[in-house]
C-alpha cells in the first residue's frame, strides 16, 4: 500500500489490527494458537490404579542408560515435553537416552484419585523402577521437577538407593522451613501448614486445577502480569509468538492437575510443618524413611530467582543425604525456568544428559557440575534481592539492592525473634496454667492426656519402634483392648499391679491401660529383688512380657503375658489360664465391660505409679500420685520445649524415673513422637536417630557412654538431635556428648524420691549442676545443717537458717498441697506457719542461685575429718583423660570411714598412663579433706538396668589390698603409690563393712 511521507502507514495499521482480530480470534476459540508441533511419540507400557507409564520413542531400541521422570502432583506429566525440540525426552533422546515419565493423570477423573495420600505416589515410582529395571535389566536414573523432585528423594530413601544409579532433581526444596516461598517466616507457616493439614485438607477438600495454576502465577505476579502483556502486544505478530506458544498454553491452561487433600494434607504435616526431609522419620506406606538412606550421587538444579524452590532449602540434600556424593548446577532463572524454556534446553537437559553419561563412562566430570556446599539458613543461601528484581523487572533497582537487603535482614532477624518468643509462650504458658490449676479432685492421669491426644491428633504418628509407625488412634484403640484384657483377668481400680516389661511400646501400653482403668502400676526392675518390691507394694499380679517371664513367675503366683507378637504367632509356656495368662487370647470384642467401669477415672490426689528407690542399702517404694506425675510430665515438657514437631528417643527403663516422668510423661504432654529402641549401641544409635528423625535423646547416668565412646561412632553432623534430657550424667560424658553433638544441649533433671522436688538445668551451660526449680512445681530452699550430727541449723530468732552460698546444706520443696505429701513435712520452719517438705537430699547454691547435688543425707561419707560427698568426687574425676566409668563408696564406720574411689579406664589406655599428678589436679578445686583417701583403677564397674556405676561388689571386697593401680591421698591431699609400707603406716585394715556406704 501506497504512503505519504509525514503521514502514518495506514495500510500497515490496517493490516496490525486485522492480524491482532484473527489472532485474538483463535486464542479465544482454541485457547491459544495453532503452533503445527507435535508431541514426542510415546507408548503406555503399564497402566495401573496410581500411575500409567510412558515410554517415549516406544518404536526405537533403548541401548544406553535409561532416566524415569516424576512430575509433581498438581503439574502434567507433559511438563517434560512442552516444546517441540527443547523438551526434556526430546534432548535426553538425541544424548542416547531412553526417557520414561511417571503419569499420575488427573485425580480428579481417576477412580478413588482425590483419596491419594503423598505415600501412593512414593509406592508408585518405586513400582515403576521395579517394572522398568525388570524390563531393561539396568539401573535407572531417577529425576524429578519440583515436588517430582521430592518424590524422587522420598522413593532412592525409600528403596535405600536399590537399581538408582542417580538422582537428579530440579528446584526441588529438601530443608523447606530454611528459606520458604516469598521469604515467608518458618514461625508462622509452620503451625499454619498444620492447621490445614489437620483442619482443611482432611476433610475431604482438595485443590483443583485452575487453584493450582492461579496459586502458582501469585507466586510471581509480576512475572505473570508482565508475559501477559507482553502476549497482548505481540498478538499481531503471529511468528514472533509461535515461539513460545506451547510453553504459554502449558501455564495459562494446559499444563495443571488437581492435587488430593490427603496428600496436600501429607505434605503439609510432614515435610513444611515438621520439616521431616531434613530430620527424617517421614512415614511412607507404613515405613519410617529417611534421607540418609540415600547412597547414590545426586545432582540438583538450582534457579538462582527461583522463590518456590530456593537455594537454601534446595542445598538441604548436603546434609539430608551425608552418604551421598551431592552436586549441583546452577541457572539464572525461576522455578518453570529450570524444565521448560530455552535455558533449559541448552543448560538443563543437556547437562542432565552429559551427567548420565558420566556416570555410565566414568569420564570426566561435566563442567557445569561442581560440588555442592551446604548453606546455613540465614547465611545468605537463599534468592536474593537483586536476584528477584533482575528476574522480575529488570536492573532498575540494582542500586539500592544492598541496602535494601540490609534492611530486610534487620526487619526479618527481629521477626524472627518476636515469633520465637510468641509461639514459645504460646506453647509453654497452656502448660503452666493448667499445671497451676490443678487440685486434689481434679481428673489427669497418663491416660487422660493420651486420650485428649487421640481425640486432638489421633492420625499423627506416635510410637516408631523396629521402623514401624503407631499413630494415636492405633495406639488409643491397644490401650482400650488391654484395658478389656484386664478386666476380663478381674483386674479393678485402685489395684496395684506390677508391670515387669521391656521398653517397648507394649509397655507403655500396659502403664497407660492401668492408667486408664484407674489401677495402680507398680514398675519393677529385672535386676533387683522383684519379690521385695512386690511385698513392699502390696501387689499380687504381675503384668510382664515373653522375656521375662520367668522372673515373674519366680516372684508372683499370678501372671499376665502381653506382648511379643500375636497370640497365633506365639505361644506361652506354662500358660494355664490361671496362674499365667496369656492376654494376647482374650479377644476384647467379647467382654463385657462391668457398669463400675469410666475410663480415665484418676484425680490428681490419686496414686498412680509406684517406683522405688535405695535407702541404706534397702529398696523403698516411692509413691507417685497423678499429681506428682502431672508436676513432672508439664515441668519436663516446658524446660525442654516440647512440640509434636520432636521425635523423642526414649532409652532410659521406664521403672527408672526419667523413663516414666520426664520422658514418657513429657513426650505426652508436648504431643511428641515417641520412638523406642532395642538395644543400645553406637551402630543402632546413629542408624535409628537418622531413620526416625530423633530430635531429643533421653538418658541416664552412663547410658550414653557406650555410644559417644566408641571408637567406631559416626554421624552424620548435620543430625536433627537439638536435645539430651535425663539425669545421672557424670561430667566427662557431659564433655564428651557435647564435642560429638555440639548444636545440641544437654538438660539435666533431679527429683527427689518423693517428688516434692523436681529440679532441671535448663540452660545447660553449667556442667554437673541441676540446675533450678522447674516452672509451677515446688519452691525450693536449702537449709543450714549439721552433716555429721543430722540437725538443722538454727539462727538468733529459733527458725532454721537458710544455707549461704557455697555452704552445703539439707534441701527442702515447700508443701502446698496436702492431698500430694509423701514425706516428713516441717512447720515454722523460716517463718511462721510455713509447711516444708524435708528432701533427705544435700545440695549447695552458688552465687547465681543454681543448685548442684552432693548426695542424699545417708549416703555421705563421714570420715574424721568431715563430710565426703561421692557425687562431686565422680564428676570431677570422670573428667579425667582416660578415665571411663567412676563409682566412690564408703567403709567403715561413720566419723572414722575411708572415701574410696574406684575407676575404669578407656579401651586402648594403660593403667601406667593415669599418674597421681593427673588425680590431684582434677580434684584441685577442692580442699583436701573433700578428696577420697583412695582411688583404685579396676577392670570393670558393674551398671544397673539403668546404667547406673555400683559400687557392691568393691563394698563387699571391704579395704583394698596395696598395689601398683591404687593411690593414697597424703596429709597435704597429693596422691602417693599405696604400698604395702603406706598402708602399715595409716593402719586403716580396721576399718569394718557392716557401716559401708555406696
Amino acid at each position: 500500500m501506497v504512503s505519504w511521507e509525514g503521514l502514518p502507514d495506514l495500510g500497515g495499521v490496517v493490516d496490525r489490527v486485522l492480524a491482532t482480530a484473527q489472532n485474538g480470534l483463535e486464542v479465544l476459540r482454541y485457547g491459544g494458537l495453532e503452533t503445527g508441533t507435535e508431541p514426542a511419540p510415546f507408548a503406555v507400557v503399564e497402566t495401573r490404579r496410581m500411575f500409567k507409564l510412558r515410554r517415549y520413542f516406544p518404536d526405537e531400541p533403548s541401548t544406553g542408560p535409561n532416566i524415569v521422570l516424576v512430575p509433581p502432583m498438581m503439574v502434567s506429566a507433559n511438563v517434560y515435553d512442552v516444546t517441540e525440540h527443547n523438551g526434556a525426552v526430546s534432548i535426553l533422546h538425541r544424548n542416547g537416552i531412553t526417557p520414561w515419565v511417571v503419569d499420575f493423570g488427573s485425580p480428579e477423573r481417576e477412580e478413588g484419585g482425590l483419596e491419594r495420600t503423598l505415600a501412593d505416589h512414593v509406592v508408585a515410582v518405586s513400582e515403576a523402577i521395579d517394572l522398568i529395571v525388570e524390563e531393561t535389566g539396568q539401573d535407572i536414573h531417577l529425576g524429578g521437577y519440583s515436588q517430582g523432585g521430592m518424590f524422587a528423594y522420598q522413593t532412592a530413601a525409600y528403596r535405600s538407593s536399590k537399581n538408582i544409579a542417580s538422582v537428579i532433581t530440579f528446584g526441588s526444596p529438601v530443608d523447606v522451613l530454611a528459606a520458604l516461598p516469598l521469604g515467608m517466616p518458618a514461625g508462622l507457616v509452620a503451625p499454619a501448614a498444620e492447621f490445614l493439614a489437620e483442619r482443611s485438607f482432611t476433610q475431604n477438600l482438595w485443590v483443583r486445577d485452575w487453584m493450582a495454576r492461579t496459586g502458582f502465577q501469585l507466586l510471581d505476579p509480576v512475572k505473570t502480569i508482565r508475559s501477559r502483556i507482553d502476549f497482548l502486544r505481540r498478538l499481531h505478530d503471529r511468528e514472533a509468538l509461535l515461539t513460545r506458544e506451547d510453553q504459554r498454553r502449558f501455564l495459562e491452561a494446559d499444563g495443571w492437575v488437581a492435587w488430593s487433600g490427603p496428600a496436600i494434607a501429607e505434605l503439609l504435616r510432614q515435610f513444611v510443618a515438621h520439616n521431616r526431609m531434613v530430620s527424617g522419620g517421614f512415614v511412607i506406606n507404613g515405613d519410617l524413611v529417611s534421607l540418609t538412606e540415600i547412597t547414590c550421587p545426586v545432582l540438583a538444579f538450582v534457579g538462582e530467582a527461583d522463590d518456590i524452590g530456593q537455594p537454601t532449602a534446595v542445598r538441604g540434600i548436603v546434609k539430608a543425604a551425608p552418604d551421598a556424593e551431592v552436586y549441583e548446577s546452577t541457572l539464572p532463572v525461576g522455578h518453570f525456568g529450570l524444565v521448560v524454556g530455552s535455558t533449559a534446553g541448552q543448560h538443563t537437559w543437556p547437562t542432565v544428559a552429559d551427567w548420565v553419561t558420566w556416570l555410565s563412562a566414568d569420564g570426566p566430570r561435566p563442567d557445569l557440575i561442581r560440588e555442592m556446599e551446604y548453606v546455613e539458613s540465614g547465611h545468605g543461601g537463599g534468592v536474593s534481592l537483586s536476584s528477584r528484581i533482575t528476574h522480575g523487572v529488570g536492573a532498575v533497582a540494582d542500586a539500592g539492592s544492598a541496602y535494601s537487603r540490609e534492611i530486610l535482614g534487620l526487619l526479618n532477624s527481629f521477626q524472627r525473634t518476636s515469633i520465637a518468643v510468641a509461639s514459645e509462650s504460646v506453647r509453654t504458658v497452656p502448660r503452666l496454667l493448667r499445671l497451676g490449676q490443678i487440685q486434689s479432685g481434679t481428673r489427669i492421669s497418663l491416660s487422660k492426656l493420651m486420650a485428649e491426644n487421640t481425640r486432638k491428633h489421633g492420625e499423627n504418628e506416635l510410637f516408631l519402634f523396629e521402623n514401624r509407625v503407631l499413630t494415636h488412634s492405633q495406639v488409643d484403640a491397644r490401650i482400650n483392648n488391654v484395658v478389656a484384657g484386664l478386666v476380663e483377668c478381674g483386674i479393678r481400680p485402685g489395684q496395684h499391679i506390677g508391670v515387669l516389661m521391656d521398653t517397648r511400646p507394649s509397655a507403655l501400653v500396659v502403664i497407660a491401660a492401668l492408667s486408664r482403668l484407674g489401677a495402680v502400676a507398680v514398675l519393677l526392675a529385672a535386676d533387683a529383688d522383684v519379690r521385695e518390691m512386690m511385698l513392699l507394694a502390696d501387689s499380687s499380679v504381675i503384668v510382664t512380657d515373653p522375656n521375662n517371664l520367668d522372673l515373674a513367675t519366680a516372684a508372683s503366683d499370678r501372671v499376665l503375658v502381653l506382648g511379643g507378637g500375636s497370640g497365633d504367632s506365639r505361644s506361652i509356656e506354662g500358660a494355664d489360664g490361671d496362674t499365667i495368662i496369656d492376654m494376647e487370647q482374650i479377644d476384647p470384642d467379647q467382654v463385657e465391660m462391668p457398669s463400675w467401669y469410666r475410663p480415665d477415672p484418676g484425680l490428681a490426689g490419686d496414686l498412680a505409679f509406684i517406683l522405688f528407690s535405695r535407702s541404706k542399702g534397702k529398696l523403698v517404694p516411692w509413691p507417685v500420685t497423678n499429681h506428682r506425675f502431672a508436676m513432672s510430665a508439664f515441668g519436663a515438657a516446658s524446660a525442654a520445649a516440647l512440640t509434636d514437631h520432636d521425635t523423642v528417643y526414649c532409652l532410659p527403663p521406664l521403672h527408672h524415673a526419667s523413663g516414666l516422668l520426664t520422658t514418657l510423661g513429657a513426650t505426652v504432654v508436648g504431643r511428641s513422637r515417641i520412638a523406642l529402641s532395642n538395644g543400645i549401641d553406637p551402630e543402632t544409635f546413629s542408624t535409628e536417630v537418622r531413620r526416625y528423625g530423633v530430635t531429643v535423646v533421653s538418658y541416664t547416668w552412663s547410658m550414653l557412654a557406650q555410644v559417644v565412646r566408641d571408637p567406631a561412632f559416626r554421624i552424620n553432623q548435620h543430625n536433627p538431635i537439638r536435645l539430651f534430657m535425663g539425669s545421672g550424667m557424670s561430667g566427662g560424658l557431659w564433655e564428651d556428648v557435647c564435642k560429638s553433638f555440639p548444636r545440641a544441649r544437654i538438660l539435666e533433671f533431679f527429683a527427689t524420691a518423693d517428688g516434692s522436688a523436681i529440679l532441671a538445668n535448663v540452660t545447660g551451660e553449667k556442667l554437673s549442676s541441676v540446675g533450678r526449680p522447674l516452672p509451677e512445681t515446688n519452691p525450693v530452699e536449702v537449709a543450714a545443717y549439721d552433716i555429721m550430727r543430722d540437725q538443722l541449723l538454727i539462727d538468733e530468732h529459733g527458725y532454721v537458717r537458710r544455707a549461704e552460698v557455697g555452704e552445703p546444706g539439707l534441701l527442702l520443696a515447700k508443701a502446698r498441697h496436702k492431698f500430694d505429701v509423701n514425706g516428713t513435712v516441717l512447720r515454722d520452719v523460716f517463718a511462721a506457719r510455713d509447711r516444708w517438705e524435708v528432701s533427705g537430699h544435700l545440695f549447695v547454691r552458688d552465687a547465681d542461685g543454681d543448685l548442684f547435688f552432693l548426695g542424699s543425707v545417708d549416703r555421705v561419707i563421714k570420715a574424721e575429718t568431715g563430710p565426703i560427698f561421692i557425687p562431686t568426687i565422680n564428676h570431677a574425676l570422670s573428667r579425667v583423660t582416660g578415665i571411663d566409668k567412676v563409682v566412690t563408696y564408703g567403709i567403715g564406720e561413720p566419723g572414722h570411714q575411708i572415701a574410696i574411689a574406684a575407676v575404669t579406664l578407656r579401651p586402648g589406655v594403660k593403667a601406667d598412663s593415669l599418674t597421681a599428678t593427673q588425680l590431684r589436679v582434677a580434684l584441685g578445686e577442692f580442699p583436701s579433706v573433700l578428696r577420697p583417701h583412695l582411688i583404685r583403677v579396676v577392670d570393670e564397674i558393674p551398671l544397673s538396668a539403668s546404667f547406673r556405676p555400683l559400687s557392691t561388689v568393691f563394698l563387699a571386697e571391704g579395704l583394698p589390698k596395696p598395689g601398683p593401680r591404687i593411690w593414697y591421698r597424703d596429709e597435704e591431699g597429693r596422691y602417693r603409690r599405696y604400698t604395702r609400707t603406706a598402708a602399715a603406716k595409716l593402719d586403716w585394715a580396721a576399718a569394718p563393712v557392716d557401716d559401708a556406704i555406696g
